[in-house]
């Protein structure tokens, strides 16, 4: 038996009786200057219990979590831990109790390895490569791969989520707060994932589970809580709930499905990536190998994958942020657009939504409004080289009020808005440029089932006006509901496209692992999409 494992079993030894809760919140509140994000919340999980804590966006969830955590203090009521009342003054004395917490922003030095960072949150004076060891170790245990000698920077964002992962799990945590925590992996990591957790709970391991997949907590959580509006408005079994009731339960209403009909024949392609062979900078990076992909106007293109198989590498060659040495290997509206940057790619049509919305999306101190000018100040806010702020602010507000984002106005600044709300006006802010071609990252990552399916709406809609979209996803639900066509991403190579009428759920998750029609006997070589 390991240390890990020796902790774990001592900690699950040492579990007060089930009658004691392992964590009790009692009337807590917590009001900020625009919103009261808790508001006399009680909430109760026992040792080895899996409670998964549901409401859209903006409802309080990541407030309570934070508040259990450390890193707010409420403004009234009171947490007992293992029966004894305490205050959490920080996230090192939760940790000392024995909380852990995966946030859904990620809390990561972008200079440091990750091997640097999970010490960071260990206690003491550490060997770094027997940590590294360890954390090999652990990511091989339990299916969630990643090097302990990158730098945070050079990763992508499912990276780093499983980077937080581990290094909850180093800490041999008696609580376990997970905010979406499979939001950036494949079916088959989740599998491993849910039996991880499962382990953990027979453990005497206590989980606090937020997420807006409703089928994962149906099949994994023993009990929910339902928040609306900082307030605790229901409790149920979800192994005795559907997804559609339980979403009804969090907005009140039920979630619309949508269809589509088949793409027009012959429309003019809006995006065409041609023979694209690009080396990646980061050492640790993934090389694009013969990437071919085209786009229709009028079509939605999906591709799947997991994260770090070359999704990053791709989208910079995309949008322009790292122009690539042929000018033809990639073309927008027809125009060899290989070498021209970020901006001139915009001016010719093309509208970008990346995946991670604080600090590439939206800079988190500024407003609203300001944040609007970042790209879209083409839209008359800008005469003679100076800023129309009056003409941005309107924009702002058109971006608030269709988009529903909740937030205390045009003012209000990014990171004060939730995930989900951020994600809506960063969506809606390009889509209101009316581009000819628009390309987003994990558009739905991390948002509520009505957000979600809003965003959905809102991308079939520009499907239908014409527009060209290219949408790249670890949700395949998602893929499946909107997509005309998909290409799957492994190793730097895209597969065939497919229709999405054509294929499924387990064909695309073997796709995912580079088996694809082909794939061996062409030496790994790509195959040609059109």
């Amino acid at each position: 038996m390991n240390e890990t494992d020796k902790a774990r079993t001592d900690s699950a030894m040492t579990t007060p009786a089930p009658a004691t809760p392992r964590l009790a919140i009692r009337g807590v509140r917590k009001v900020y200057p625009s919103v009261v994000a808790n508001d006399g919340v009680d909430l109760t999980i026992l040792p080895g219990e899996i409670r998964a804590v549901l409401g859209e966006n903006g409802a309080g969830k990541s407030t309570l979590m934070k508040i259990i955590y450390g890193v707010t203090r409420p403004d009234e009521g009171e947490l007992l831990w293992e029966g004894r009342p305490v205050t959490v003054r920080d996230p090192a004395h939760a940790r000392s109790l024995g909380i852990g917490m995966v946030f859904q922003h990620f809390s990561l030095f972008e200079t440091l390895t990750v091997a640097q960072n999970v010490a960071l949150a260990i206690p003491g004076k550490l060997d770094l490569k027997g940590l590294s060891r360890r954390i090999e170790e652990i990511s091989e245990r339990y299916g969630l791969p990643v090097d302990p000698r990158r730098l945070v920077h050079a990763l992508s964002v499912g990276e780093r989520q499983r980077v937080e992962i581990i290094r909850c799990l180093l800490q041999n945590p008696r609580l376990l707060i997970l905010d979406e925590p499979t939001s950036v992996l494949t079916p088959q990591a989740v599998r491993r994932l849910f039996e991880t957790l499962r382990q953990l709970a027979s453990e005497g391991v206590s989980i606090l589970y937020i997420s807006h997949k409703l089928d994962e907590i149906q099949e994994l959580c023993h009990t929910a809580t339902v928040l609306r509006n900082g307030r605790v408005t229901g409790h149920c079994v979800p192994s005795q709930e559907t997804p559609k009731s339980m979403a009804r339960l969090m907005i009140g209403e039920d979630i619309p499905t949508f269809s589509h009909g088949e793409p027009e024949e012959g429309r003019d392609v809006r995006l065409r990536i041609d023979g694209l062979s690009l080396k990646s900078e980061d050492p640790f990076g993934v090389d694009l190998k013969d990437v071919n992909l085209e786009v229709r106007a009028g079509e939605i293109v999906g591709i799947a994958g997991v994260s770090g198989n070359g999704q990053q590498e791709l989208l910079k060659a995309i949008s322009g942020e790292e122009p690539v040495a042929d000018r033809r290997w990639i073309q927008v509206c027809g125009v060899p657009a290989g070498r021209m940057n970020a901006a001139r790619r915009r001016a010719l049509g093309l509208c970008f939504v990346p995946e991670e919305r604080l600090g590439r999306g939206a800079v988190p101190r500024l407003s609203l409004t300001e944040n609007i000018l970042l790209t879209a100040y083409r839209r008359s806010m800008l005469r003679f080289g100076m800023i129309r702020r009056k003409a941005a602010r309107a924009f702002a507000e058109d971006c608030i009020r269709l988009f529903d984002v909740k937030c205390g106005g045009p003012a209000s600044e990014a990171k004060s808005l939730s995930g989900g709300n951020l994600q809506k006006f960063i969506v809606g802010r390009e889509i209101l440029q009316e581009p000819k071609v628009l390309v987003l990252a994990q558009p739905t990552w991390g948002v509520d089932v009505g957000a979600a399916s809003f965003i959905r709406k809102q991308l079939l809609a520009l499907r239908e006006s014409g527009t060209a979209v290219l949408v790249i996803s670890e949700e395949l639900d998602e893929l499946f509901e909107i997509c005309d066509r998909l290409v799957v991403i492994a190793k730097g190579r895209l597969s065939p496209a497919k229709a999405t009428s054509e294929t499924g759920v387990e064909e695309v998750g073997m796709w995912m692992s580079g088996l694809w029609p082909g794939a061996e006997t062409a030496g790994g070589e790509g195959s040609h999409v059109a």
